[in-house]
């Protein structure tokens, strides 16, 4: 079998050094144009092909990027995965994988993937609160972009949906309806959207009604189990609220799964507002009213941050950018059992 020729084949017949190849190949090394036309022509004759590997290795570079996501059961989080996959693809780069359970433990070690130059960089996601460690690493590592949810403290390019007109938009259609008393579902309460996304429904609600509005407001993680207990609590306390925001896909699908199981009608007896859908939230019965995060420009604009960030330059860049998000409209909204009353 015919040895594949090398590197060194290539310089010889150009009449050039391996070094002088090496470079022109890994883009450190303009040469004039009778040179590069002979290196091109003796690659050509000769059918060399490049170690991709070994041209990595000179620049210094993996050509692979690192996504860090929670879980990538979760429909939020798959979706994302797939818009950052098809727009790495357009670069010619590569994506590592890797998921942490939530848990600060893994999330620690996967950031180590840049110290190590396993990745050229990361695009991080974490759905719990921050203890203060996260961000140290994350300043000390670099080259890493925050998305969806904040590790305060972290100086990198963070990237959100606009959390706070998402509970806004919530709180304006379910005003529209009537609504003074709203059961608000989120995550922990330290997280900015849980924070945001609270404050933005009180704003909807109050512009409407002022003083008369009520939120009892429940607190947990994005997850079906969270809604479901959240459910069981709004049971137990007498359906405390004429209409619910879930803050989440997951904390949705949990709170209908048990209020179904116990008889109570949406949106006849208790009114449902969702946040994410990404689910198939129209083939609920009835089809659920959500506020949409555009996931897919979300992961398609966290790569490009983590192209073009000068990461030399970061204490002048502006570091928190959010995308707008939309609410949409479907049938799980009425008027409150009173107003429906009053009405007749």
């Amino acid at each position: 079998m015919a040895k594949a020729p090398s590197l060194k084949d290539v310089a010889k017949a150009a009449g050039v050094s391996v070094a002088t190849i090496s470079r022109l190949l890994n883009g450190s090394l303009v040469l004039p144009d009778e040179t590069r036309s002979r290196i091109e022509t003796a690659i050509r004759d000769l059918g060399y092909v490049p170690n991709p590997h070994a041209r990595r290795l000179s620049r210094g570079r993996s050509d692979m990027i690192g996504l860090v996501i929670p879980d990538i059961a979760n429909p939020f989080f798959a979706m994302l995965v797939a818009s950052i996959e098809e727009e790495a693809e357009k670069f010619g780069l590569a994506v590592s994988l890797n998921a942490t359970l939530n848990r600060p433990g893994r999330e620690r070690k996967y950031l180590g993937l840049i110290e190590h130059h396993h990745v050229d960089g990361l695009i991080f996601v974490t759905n719990h609160p921050d203890d203060g460690e996260l961000a140290g690493l994350i300043n000390r590592t670099g080259k890493v972009v925050i998305v969806d949810e904040d590790v305060p403290g972290a100086i990198v390019p963070k990237l959100f949906c606009d959390n706070h007109q998402g509970g806004y938009l919530a709180g304006k259609h379910l005003a529209d309806f009537g609504h003074k008393k709203v059961v608000f579902v989120g995550g922990p309460e330290e997280m900015i959207s849980t924070a945001r996304r609270h404050a933005g429904l009180e704003q909807g609600l109050r512009e409407r009604f002022g003083e008369e509005v009520e939120i009892p407001r429940y607190c947990g993680e994005y997850t079906v189990a969270a809604g479901r207990h959240a459910a069981r609590r709004f049971l137990d306390e007498k359906l405390p609220a004429s209409a619910i925001f879930a803050s989440s896909d997951e904390i949705a699908i949990g709170m209908i799964e048990v209020l179904y199981s116990e008889g109570v009608s949406i949106p006849d007896r208790v009114s449902v507002v969702g946040f994410d859908d990404v689910g198939p939230l129209h083939l609920f019965s009835p089809p659920l009213t959500a506020v949409r995060q555009p996931v897919r420009a979300i992961g398609a604009r966290a790569l490009s941050l983590l192209l073009q960030t000068d990461w030399q330059q970061l204490e002048t860049l502006e570091r928190e950018e959010l995308l707008p998000v939309e609410i949409v409209v479907r049938s799980s909204v009425a008027p409150p059992v009173i107003e429906k009353k009053r009405r007749s």
